[in-house]
């Protein structure tokens, strides 16, 4: 008895990432000026929106966040997944619950990992706008004298 309630502190006290964390966030996308349409590619489904908004992602998801505005340049934001601290802990939280499925399990769904940035802001750029090329004047006839001078 004594055994099974020590195995059940332990799992109480020990969790994985997956638990703690889930295997899914939130993005925030904004933008200055707002009203940016922002193209997230890598979820399931890919996603537009226009800023401010926000994206529910895997954790475990390569996320590309194209912004597109008539009269500015495009830009491209590539995210990177990091370990963070609370992900760490979670992760580290399988050693105490002898848990190498709850390692597996994080590693596998990203659970320890957030997406950086986060939020994703972006300042948009205006475009130059493209200069006609000049078309050389014809040069004028000269003027005829006016009569009656």
């Amino acid at each position: 008895m004594r055994l099974f309630g020590i195995v059940a502190l332990s799992v109480m006290l020990g969790g994985c990432a997956s638990v703690t964390r889930g295997t899914t966030e939130n993005i925030s996308i904004s933008s200055t000026p707002s009203g940016v349409e922002a193209v997230v590619s890598g979820l399931e489904v890919p996603t537009t929106c226009t800023t401010p908004c926000a994206v529910v992602a895997k954790r475990s998801a390569d996320i590309t966040i194209t912004f597109e505005k008539e009269g500015y340049q495009s830009q491209t934001v590539q995210l990177t997944k990091e370990v963070s601290g609370t992900g760490a802990a979670g992760f580290a939280g399988n050693l105490l619950a002898g848990g190498l499925i709850g390692m597996g399990v994080d590693a596998a769904t990203g659970a320890a990992t957030d997406h950086k940035p986060n939020p994703v802001i972006v300042t948009m750029q205006p475009s130059t706008p493209h200069a006609a090329p000049r078309t050389p004047r014809k040069p004028r006839p000269p003027r005829a004298p006016e009569a009656g001078t």
